[in-house]
């Protein structure tokens, strides 16, 4: 197998600046509501990169749980590598890889906590399974075996059997606020398409780069 001999033609179509909408926010929507309708795997989730303390990057998949005008929410429990890295330089990048449309998107932002309110009232959405999973879960931390940490969830079982399951104090929601928005789109001959969005002030800068 020769890695060099995988290749293929982008196809899918262009993007214009007149297509664009003046909005990242509102691009990032349809271009969302379009690979939702494609019945593309896992449109949600997204590729979320850091850099530590010491300066070491490090990448994991997240999973989108909301957008609006202030920014892209995920959440996590705020214990972990990720939550440590943010707290100790909150500049991140989000990718959101729709290989299948020939897309990709591109986000820097700077991650903040939401409040307590919104964060409770997303854990209260989720199946209690994963509940229970937050809870046991000392994520990023090591473990002994899968054993263990089953017999974890079994006692948060346990705990809060005929009760609801609280949001605990260490999870919670990050906001992505961006200040930064790239749009590729595969173009024939690797002739792609990029377009990026700058924050200026209260509005939005658009260039177009080459590929």
């Amino acid at each position: 197998m020769r890695y060099e001999d995988f290749r293929r033609e982008y196809t899918a179509g262009g993007l214009s600046r007149a297509a664009l909408d003046a909005c990242p926010i509102r691009q990032f929507e349809q271009w969302f509501e379009q690979a939702s309708q494609s019945l593309l795997l896992d449109p949600t989730a997204m590729v979320l990169a850091c850099v530590d303390e010491q300066g070491l990057p490090s990448q994991r998949i997240v999973l989108l749980k909301g957008v609006s005008s202030a920014g892209f929410v995920f959440f996590t429990n705020y214990t972990s590598s990720k939550a440590r890295a943010i707290e100790s330089q909150p500049v991140v990048s989000a990718h959101f890889p729709w290989n299948a449309l020939d897309r990709q998107v591109i986000v820097r932002a700077t991650a903040v906590k939401v409040s307590r309110e919104e964060s409770a009232q997303y854990f209260a959405s989720r199946p209690r399974e994963s509940q229970i999973a937050a809870w046991a879960s000392q994520q990023s931390r090591p473990v002994a075996s899968r054993g263990e940490l089953e017999s974890a969830a079994r006692q948060v079982r346990e705990q809060f059997a005929g009760k609801e399951v609280p949001v605990p104090d260490f999870w919670g929601g990050y906001r992505l606020v961006p200040d930064r928005m790239e749009f590729w789109q595969g173009g024939a001959h690797r002739l792609h398409d990029r377009f990026v969005y700058s924050r200026a002030g209260e509005d939005w800068h658009i260039e177009q780069l080459q590929p």
